[in-house]
């Protein structure tokens, strides 16, 4: 029991250390597909963080070859970032189809699933998407 419950409280603590990085990532891509670019001031307001946290995460990301950005330009997503926002953005909707086909409100699912997404293993996603289209055929 005590190595299984390790191991649990491993991965949730990895799962935290990517977590930032990948809604990070996902507000990025979302940005520059919204409005051509993701500027430090808008990451900073949809995060709800101050312009100087944000600063500091996407110097992280560009560290961990996430994200590139010039002084006082943009911020984009390198080849590494889209495929994290990607990876994010699906399991993000895995997540909320589920929760939806629950019977749970909109904005409650999309609250939820915004913090599930990361702590779930590919194993209960697959397991999600196939319990979702049960529950939609029974509709």
């Amino acid at each position: 029991m005590t190595a299984r419950r390790a191991a649990a409280f491993r991965k949730t603590r990895e799962a935290h250390v990517t977590e930032v990085a990948e809604d990070y990532v996902e507000l990025i891509a979302d940005l520059a597909a919204e409005f051509g670019e993701a500027r430090l001031t808008d990451i900073a307001v949809n995060m709800a963080v101050t312009q100087a946290t944000a600063s500091k995460i996407v110097a992280r990301l560009k560290r961990e070859g996430l994200v590139d950005n010039r002084p006082y330009r943009s911020i984009f997503l390198t080849d590494a970032g889209r495929a994290m926002a990607d990876e994010a953005r699906r399991r993000h909707q895995i997540v909320f189809e589920f929760l939806r086909a629950l019977g749970i409100d909109e904005a409650t699912a999309e609250a939820d699933s915004e913090g599930m997404e990361h702590h779930v293993s590919d194993q209960t996603l697959d397991a999600l998407v196939a319990l979702t289209g049960r529950l939609a055929g029974q509709g």
